[in-house]
């Protein structure tokens, strides 16, 4: 959004801007419920699995654990790179951890091992998000399950939160996958927006970016979520061409056809 939108609006920031502070993020009953549910799954020191479709505010749900985690007993690593092969995964889960990374995927093994009961030695408990799981080849996934069940004084030493598409269930329900099921407490499902949440969510962008009045008429909000299926990612991209539209046009209000004007100029038409 350029500076003449804001001039127009009279807004501080860009309302749909992916940079927010973790206080300003909009969380709806479910993705609270999500993220007390990973706070508690972290604290128990058990396993859980993210589900949703892109762009449904999974990374959201992660946002607001990590803000919820104290950093002198816990201790996030974040891996979004799983697509790879084992020795490349594990060197991942290395660098993530801020060890040394060997060579040979035994080795890697053996430095993960040592390193996780080091911390659990030191009373800080990792939590290791692995985003994308469903991109993980099978000879990954598949070691998962090991370091789901090394434990240190009869308690796992560390938090996986395995963060994938639907689909992902469905393959851990697989037999190949079910000794890493098992091992998983918690699953945590984020759907898309309904309609009411989709004009709660845009409105409270607008109010935190400055908005004094309703910017989006209440057959705006209505389309908005048809054109987008309350899919947040892409409420903000159609949110903001509607008020890119709507500057150019002088419109301090935007209707319905403005949004379906505005939705032409996205990749989402």
């Amino acid at each position: 959004m350029s500076d003449t939108v804001q001039e127009f609006f009279g807004l501080r920031r860009r309302p749909f801007d992916k940079d927010l502070p973790d206080e300003a993020l909009w969380l709806d009953p479910t993705r609270s419920d999500g993220i007390d549910r990973l706070v508690d799954a972290a604290h128990n020191r058990h396993h859980s699995v993210v589900l949703g479709e892109p762009g449904v505010g999974k990374n959201c749900v992660l946002r607001g654990l990590r803000a919820r985690l104290s950093p002198v007993h816990f201790r996030l690593h974040y891996v979004a790179h799983v697509s790879l092969g084992k020795r490349d995964f594990y060197r991942q889960i290395c660098q993530a951890l801020g060890v040394e990374c060997k060579l040979m995927p035994a080795t890697l093994y053996a430095t993960i091992q040592s390193n996780l009961a080091a911390i659990a030695n030191e009373r800080v408990h990792p939590v290791l998000i692995l985003d994308e799981a469903h991109q993980m080849p099978d000879s990954s996934l598949n070691t998962l399950h090991v370091l789901a069940n090394f434990e240190w004084d009869r308690e796992p030493v560390m938090s996986l939160v395995l963060v994938g598409l639907p689909e992902f269930g469905e393959r851990l329900k697989l037999t190949v996958h079910r000794s890493l099921l098992t091992r998983i407490a918690h699953k945590i499902e984020i759907s898309p927006a309904t309609p009411d949440q989709t004009a709660a969510y845009i409105a409270k962008r607008l109010e935190d970016a400055g908005a004094r009045q309703a910017l989006f008429a209440p057959d705006a909000l209505v389309v908005v979520h048809e054109l987008t299926g309350g899919v947040l990612r892409s409420i903000d991209v159609l949110a903001d061409a509607s008020l890119r539209v709507a500057a150019h046009h002088r419109k301090k209000l935007i209707d319905r056809a403005l949004v379906r004007q505005a939705f032409q100029l996205t990749p989402l038409a």
